[in-house]
């Protein structure tokens, strides 16, 4: 914290923004009862007074809070739930308690739960952060709250980081459709287009060239807004798009299993058998991958690793002379029954 934002107060975010000192207070606790107008004026003012709340915890001044923040993009997704999982476990022996949040992918909201985990002082932040602009991130670390990225590379930005080299595990799953004979292949991914969905993308893509093939003729990249809490679903209904592409295409790659599983569901509506008509891959190797029908094959990583090495480099940051580091884990291709040569009438 700094000099400023300790002594910026609510009657100063009250004066800059033009409401009373009660507009303000709801703002902060209760802000869908705000217009939301005022609310974005409250807010801004916010931001330009440097005001942050002052939590209980911050009246234990020098003293390490036992509290740390988790804010993941969607938490019902099984590979948050591990990765929070990781985290936790790490994290209790130190004693500390664990405070999960969504995003669903909303820059508001990560704003919003930023905010919050601030005023209570938190002993630090590991997030999966939404969008490319991590300047919100950047000026919490200069302030004395550590941060900390998990699945994200992290380069260059000045932030300890832990994610998956996801361009291997994009051309791992490439290059195993290509030995099998695919010369066409969907990717079904998110038009957010967060760090990891673009990494696997270019993975695909180097896969692609490297088999003397044009990536942008070969692949079908489709940017779907796969949103939680309906991901499945946004997948399943992408099956009719992938089906009736010219020229067609004999095998998808997804950005992650959570999505090939709504897509199985979607191509068994439409009567299409995986892997005889279409073969699927999914990235994780989440813990049902391996039960679905047919089984699936992946890109294997684990989210209880990442949470776990996230919370040792959140830990650290707390040591003399930390210094930022981005670990980056290394996936593996884990073949199952959803992937074959393609069919040949």
């Amino acid at each position: 914290m700094t000099g400023r934002n300790r002594r910026s107060g609510m009657r100063e975010v009250a004066q800059a923004a033009g409401v009373s000192v009660s507009t303000v207070a709801n703002v902060l606790s209760r802000p869908a009862i705000v217009a939301p107008e005022t609310r974005q004026r409250v807010e801004a003012a916010i931001a330009g007074v440097g005001y942050v709340p002052h939590g209980p915890a911050r009246q234990l001044r020098g003293v390490p809070s036992p509290m740390v923040g988790s804010i993941t993009l969607d938490l019902a997704n099984p590979f948050y739930a591990e990765v929070n999982r990781g985290i936790e476990d790490r994290l209790a022996p130190e004693g500390c308690l664990l405070l999960a949040g969504s995003t669903d992918l909303r820059e508001d909201k990560e704003t919003r739960l930023l905010r919050l985990l601030q005023a209570q002082a938190v002993r630090g932040v590991i997030i999966s952060p939404f969008g490319t602009d991590l300047s919100r991130l950047l000026a919490l670390s200069r302030q004395g709250t550590p941060v900390v990225l998990v699945d994200h590379p992290g380069d260059g930005l000045g932030l300890c980081a832990v994610g998956a080299d996801d361009v291997l595990g994009g051309r791992l799953a490439g290059e195993h459709l290509l030995a099998l004979g695919h010369r066409r292949i969907a990717y079904l991914g998110d038009s957010v287009n967060p760090a990891p969905v673009a990494g696997r993308r270019e993975g695909l893509r180097q896969a692609l060239a490297g088999f003397g093939l044009d990536p942008s003729a070969a692949l079908l990249d489709l940017r779907l807004q796969l949103r939680p809490p309906s991901l499945t679903e946004a997948a399943a209904a992408a099956a009719e798009q992938i089906l009736s592409a010219s020229p067609p295409v004999t095998a998808v790659v997804c950005l992650n299993d959570t999505a090939a599983l709504g897509l199985l569901d979607g191509l068994e509506d439409q009567g299409v058998r995986v892997p005889q008509d279409l073969s699927v891959v999914g990235y994780d190797d989440l813990s049902f991958a391996r039960r679905l029908t047919p089984p699936l094959t992946t890109v294997r990583q684990s989210p209880y690793r990442l949470g776990e090495t996230a919370a040792d480099l959140l830990l650290d940051e707390a040591r003399d002379r930390h210094e930022h580091r981005q670990v980056r884990l290394e996936p593996e291709l884990v073949v199952r029954a959803s992937t074959a040569p393609p069919y040949a009438p």
